[in-house]
């Protein structure tokens, strides 16, 4: 009997040896995998250990257009904190953007950042990539449509918000003729930014429709209606870099209207300094970019949302010359 009971606890330990190595050896496995993605993640100078998950960021950026180079470095500097992968691809047409969406649906990404300027154009694949498990945020452009699509989020500013502080600017600067040059067909977030205007302006408020893929016939357009209509004695562009033209159209036709602007970069900055430019209107893209990229690694590792429904406001900010010099620095550096 002795010896049946000795066999017995003989096998007990052989057991409890067998079970703790194994128990040891997964342990030491997880810890080898936990480690593994530590040192990938010190060396992609990540500031977490997640897995490399993979985002695709797609705009209907144009060529040429600064403002999305801010969006850019936003979501590149959080995707190298949070140790992704990041995709970026552009198109001003509706039809080739979704294209693009759906080729990042293909690559099988973790999660997909997109802009709804043709809202339309990109129901569908928007629809396509939740389907398939690929969540998505919107950002700067379809914040109507972004719950609507199924979007986690939507972060930018509230384009008519942005135009109605716009017509109240201009109304408190006295002006009378308001000029709104949209450089875009088909972008509803330009359409509502120029209706804000128009909501709150107590002038006149007109459109100008050009072509901003082209930087002279923008001008020559500005400065031929300019020259026709010595009324207007403010123009208001969509965008940073049509600024500029803006200025240069106003001076060759020898008006003395008001150039204001939506968004910011470095030479508008410089150019509010100078007084060359009345106001800017800032929606801080550098912000959206960073937001969105930072927000879907938080989904992914911990099932957060922000914004309960309703977008994830960025603007708008009035900036005027009394604001230049402060945000010279980080315009400079290309961040504002």
């Amino acid at each position: 009997m002795e010896r049946v009971n000795t066999g017995r606890r003989v096998l007990g330990a052989l057991l409890t040896v067998a079970i703790g190595a194994t128990v040891a050896g997964c342990s030491s496995t997880g810890g080898l995998r936990a480690e593994q993605r530590a040192k990938e993640a010190r060396a992609n100078g990540s500031a977490v250990d997640t897995p490399r998950w993979k985002i695709a960021m797609v705009t209907h950026a144009g060529a040429g257009d600064t403002f999305w180079d801010i969006v850019q470095k936003g979501a590149k500097q959080a995707a190298a904190k949070d140790n992704i992968t990041f995709l970026y691809s552009s198109s001003d047409q509706g039809k080739d953007q979704a294209q693009l969406v759906q080729t990042a649906i293909d690559q099988h990404v973790d999660g997909l950042v997109v802009t709804l300027a043709k809202p339309e154009a990109m129901k569908d694949v928007v629809l396509k990539a939740e389907k398939a498990g690929i969540p998505v945020i919107t950002i700067n452009s379809g914040s109507a449509e972004s719950k609507e699509y199924g979007a986690l989020a939507h972060i930018g500013q509230d384009e008519t918000i942005a135009g109605e502080a716009v017509g109240d600017e201009l109304t408190t600067r006295g002006k009378k003729h308001v000029l709104c040059v949209l450089h875009e067909q088909g972008n509803v977030g330009h359409e509502q930014r120029c209706a804000g205007v128009k909501s709150t302006f107590k002038g006149t408020t007109e459109n100008l429709y050009v072509n901003g893929t082209n930087m002279p016939d923008v001008q020559s357009a500005l400065q031929a209606k300019l020259q026709s209509d010595p009324s207007v004695d403010a123009v208001v562009t969509l965008g940073a870099p049509f600024a500029a033209t803006a200025a240069k159209a106003k001076e060759q036709a020898g008006s003395k209207a008001e150039v204001d602007t939506f968004d910011l970069n470095a030479q508008v900055a410089a150019s509010l300094k100078a007084g060359t430019i009345g106001f800017a209107v800032d929606q801080q893209p550098y912000l959206q970019g960073y937001e969105a990229i930072d927000l879907l690694w938080l989904n992914r590792y911990n099932a957060d949302v922000l914004g309960g429904g309703k977008p994830v406001l960025t603007g708008p900010q009035i900036v005027t010359k009394d604001d230049a010099a402060a945000l010279e620095d980080y315009a400079k550096r290309g961040t504002r």
